[in-house]
Formats: C-alpha cells, sequence, structure tokens
C-alpha cells in the first residue's frame, strides 16, 4: 500500500492562524501526524479533540501530542499561538502520551516563550551551527514539557467524564489510525475491542460528543482530501486506497461531507494537487 507521507518533515514553527489558512478541515477534522507538535494557544479559545476525548482549550495552554496519535481543534478568529512540529528525526525524550498542560505561573510561560522565540530565531538564522542551536533549544523545550508534566502532576483524564469511556475512546482512536484505510465498520472495530458498538458509540459521544462511525468517517475525508491536495493520484485510486468499493461510492461519501466532489475540490484554487517536499 502506498502511503504518502507528511510534508515537510523537518523542524518548524507555525502560527496556529495560518495553520487554517487552506481550509478548516486542515485543522477541524480528525488526522493524525508522523512527528510530535506542540500547541501552544495565546489568545482565545475553542474545543480540541485528542485521541477521542474533547476538551476545552484557552490562554496559555499548552498541548503535546505524540505521532500517530488522532487529533482535531476547532479555530475561531480569535485564536493565536505557536504549532511546534519536532520533525520526524528530532532524537528527543518526548511524552508518550498526549498532555494538555496548564502552565498557571508567569515563570513557567516566560520560559515557554523564550525558548519557542530562540528555536524561532535559530531556525530562520542563516549564520554557522544554526540548525544545531535550533536543536538544542528543541531540547530545552523538552525540558520544559517534562517539568510542567511533573508541576501539574498531569495524568491526562477529563475532570467529569468517566475513565472507563476516555480508555476506550483512546483505544478506538489508536485502531482506528491503524486500520481506517481496511473498510472495517464500527461493529468490527467494536468486535476487535471488545464490546458491543453501540457500547462504543455511547463512549465515544461521552467523551468527544461525536459517534464512533462520525470519528471514522472524518478521519478517511481528511485523508482524502489531503490526498486530493498534496498528490497527483487519480481518484479512483485513492478510493481504493481509503477502502471504497468503488470510486462513485467515494465520490458520494465525499460531497456528502464536503460539499462538493472530489474532481471540484481539486480544481478549488489553493487545492490543486502537488508533489509535497520531503
Amino acid at each position: 500500500m502506498t502511503i504518502i507521507p507528511d510534508a515537510p518533515s523537518a523542524l518548524r514553527l507555525t502560527p496556529i492562524a495560518r495553520l487554517a489558512a487552506g481550509g478548516r478541515w486542515r485543522v477541524e477534522a480528525m488526522r493524525s501526524l508522523r512527528e510530535p507538535v506542540l500547541l501552544w494557544f495565546t489568545q482565545g479559545q475553542g474545543r480540541i479533540t485528542v485521541a477521542g476525548t474533547t476538551r476545552g482549550y484557552g490562554p496559555h495552554n499548552a498541548i503535546f501530542i505524540p505521532p500517530g496519535v488522532m487529533h482535531g481543534f476547532e479555530i475561531a478568529p480569535r485564536v493565536q499561538g505557536t504549532a511546534v512540529f519536532f520533525g520526524r528525526k528530532h532524537d528527543l525524550d518526548l511524552p508518550a502520551t498526549p498532555q494538555f498542560l496548564r502552565p498557571r505561573d508567569p515563570i513557567s510561560q516566560k520560559e515557554l516563550v523564550s525558548t519557542l522565540e530562540n528555536i524561532q530565531r535559530e531556525a530562520e538564522s542563516t549564520r554557522a551551527s544554526a540548525p544545531r542551536a535550533a536543536r538544542h533549544h528543541l531540547g530545552l523545550l523538552s525540558v520544559w514539557i517534562d517539568r510542567q508534566i511533573e508541576r501539574e502532576n498531569n495524568t491526562d483524564v477529563l475532570p467529569g467524564r468517566p475513565l472507563a469511556a476516555q480508555r476506550l475512546a483512546a483505544r478506538y482512536s489508536a485502531l482506528l489510525e491503524r486500520d481506517y484505510r481496511s473498510n472495517l465498520s464500527v461493529s468490527e472495530y467494536a468486535g476487535v475491542l471488545g464490546v458491543t458498538a453501540t457500547h462504543l458509540t455511547r463512549a465515544c459521544r461521552t467523551t468527544c460528543g461525536r459517534s464512533a462511525h462520525m470519528l471514522l468517517e472524518d478521519r478517511i475525508l481528511f485523508e482524502a482530501r489531503r490526498l486530493l491536495t498534496e498528490t497527483r493520484m487519480p481518484i479512483n485510486q485513492i478510493a481504493q486506497l481509503l477502502g471504497y468499493n468503488s470510486a462513485g461510492y467515494f465520490t458520494r461519501a465525499f460531497q456528502k461531507t464536503a460539499g462538493m466532489t472530489p474532481s471540484a475540490f481539486r480544481k478549488k484554487p489553493g487545492h490543486g494537487p502537488v508533489v509535497p517536499r520531503l
């Protein structure tokens, strides 16, 4: 099976508001990355879903998402902040599970802002050894994450939501991320998890307000949009890659959620296929 890699894969910092420049689907739909990312919100508020659990975010919230973890978040016009993409070859000891951090003391906030500024400055610099300096500052960012986790005694549990439901939703999102191209139904996923489809859907609705089917459909169609945007792969090949029985069925499913056919989406200004930089 051909899997189109995410691009680019190097260390970079991006304003959060710019992430949605190519369409809100780029941030709101369920997806995963092949590299770690830290989202640092400085203004505005919204909701973010990570590993099947939805919670609110606001100013001075930092959310660390490991590679391969499904996530998506709402972004309103007033939301500001920075997304740190670590790259796939960062060589850092980072948390293996998602972390929702709320550094309330000004010192921790200033430390993070200063570290991000140093990474950005060195990443944009043409001075000798700038890439190495940027990697060292990125290492300090990993230290900041570890210390903040220890300070907050973070358990990554959302208060008021049943822990069992969170765990089931997380297991489902991990399984879905691995097998969403396989054309499995929600009932088949539930069977692998040892629960009924009704129980799985109830857990997903409890933790993120979406049904298990909605999460599955969202993840598949995000990948469809990404392939249409970033590759020249024929539409019938995309349909086959994503587990659809026919290009016609794929077109109908895509149009139902995107409001246009895959061909129209690809032709839309800014959505034309480009080969990603690796």
